[in-house]
């Protein structure tokens, strides 16, 4: 999942960096927090503890994916691309 998630905001263009980085976040927290809750509720076999579970961490696993992501960001690792535009 997090690698689909990465190639699709790679080919966007958004021109707003903290607009991105903050979209990028709960998007992909969306998604985790899907795939906790499926498989809470396999594990357990309780939804209503499941979807507790995948509560609690939706805001722990933003901030730590917010810092994580702006971090990333500005280490240009596989951006080919970028690093070429800059040298421009």
């Amino acid at each position: 999942m997090y690698y689909f998630h990465e190639r699709i905001w790679y080919k966007s263009n958004f021109k707003n960096k903290k607009l991105r980085h903050l979209i990028k976040t709960f998007t992909w927290r969306i998604l985790g927090s899907i795939d906790t809750f499926i498989i809470g509720t396999l594990i357990i076999g309780d939804s209503i503890i499941a979807l507790s579970i995948s509560s609690f961490e939706i805001f722990s696993k933003l901030i730590l994916y917010y810092v994580h992501e702006k971090i990333w960001y500005k280490s240009n690792f596989g951006l080919y691309k970028r690093k070429n535009e800059t040298k421009h």
